[in-house]
């Protein structure tokens, strides 16, 4: 079955979206089944595949309350191997409707469920909070993948989210762990960087990805174009970055077992 990896950091503009959905892209040009699963109200994973947030009647929001199937959600993208359950703006308010359901922190495990043998890693792009929507991706997840960017309050709030995983992992999802941590944002050129990436090592250890993100403007542009980096500018620093983590991230899968046979 295929391995569900939730992006998550409670920080906001940290480079989380640009990686759940340039990583998958670069995983389904190598011929990986992919799934994005896009848990943030603000539908950006959405809009960056090229799928309109606004026309979609059906999202992640049906799935949490259960009211639509997973076929009636999934959207088959114009990229490689990619495909999408989209964000819309109905996700905003579904917090509030989850704290009264029934095992709330399994919603989404629930909904994955019929589809997860079907891909060979299932990525969810999750809020910029602890809230309950976070706590369906850790609940449903079996590894955790935190960007953190190379800037002064990269490490702020990150006790948290550790102390938060944690805590997932002793009441609601006990093969839950950290998949590795992410470097965005990188700038060689800049002391501060330095700084930073030696206290994430400190922090993190062998967690640490060794390939880093740069700062580039054609990630930037990418989303509005609703493309991933590879298909906007393959030829970028930021398209080879993420080619690169790509290659990183299968090995370590191949090393831990996170690779299903066949």
């Amino acid at each position: 079955m295929g391995r569900i990896i939730a992006v998550a950091n409670q920080k906001g503009g940290v480079g989380k979206t640009t990686t759940a959905v340039n990583l998958a892209s670069a995983l389904g040009r190598a011929g990986k089944k992919i799934l994005v699963v896009d848990v943030d109200p603000q539908g950006n994973a959405t809009s960056g595949l090229g799928v309109n947030k606004r026309q979609t009647t059906r999202s992640t929001y049906n799935l949490l309350i259960a009211d639509a199937s997973i076929e009636e959600v999934l959207i088959r993208t114009s990229f490689q191997n990619l495909d999408l359950l989209p964000s819309n703006l109905n996700l905003a308010g579904v917090e509030i409707e989850l704290v009264e359901m029934p095992e709330r922190a399994y919603r989404l495990r629930q909904a994955l469920a019929p589809v997860k043998e079907k891909y060979d890693f299932i990525f969810i792009d999750c809020p910029p909070s602890l809230g309950l929507i976070t706590l369906n991706a850790l609940a449903a997840a079996q590894g955790l993948l935190v960007p953190i960017q190379c800037e002064y309050y990269a490490l702020e709030g990150l006790s948290q989210l550790v102390s938060t995983v944690r805590q997932v992992k002793r009441m609601y999802n006990q093969d839950l762990d950290f998949e590795g941590v992410l470097l965005t944002m990188f700038d060689n050129r800049l002391n501060l960087t330095t700084q930073v990436v030696s206290e994430v090592k400190r922090h993190f250890a062998d967690k640490v990805y060794k390939t880093v993100i740069p700062r580039n403007v054609r990630l930037s542009e990418a989303p509005s174009y609703g493309q991933p980096i590879q298909y906007y500018e393959q030829g970028s620093k930021g398209a080879q970055a993420y080619d690169d983590l790509a290659k990183e991230f299968l090995k370590k899968q191949k090393k831990t077992g996170g690779i299903k046979s066949g």
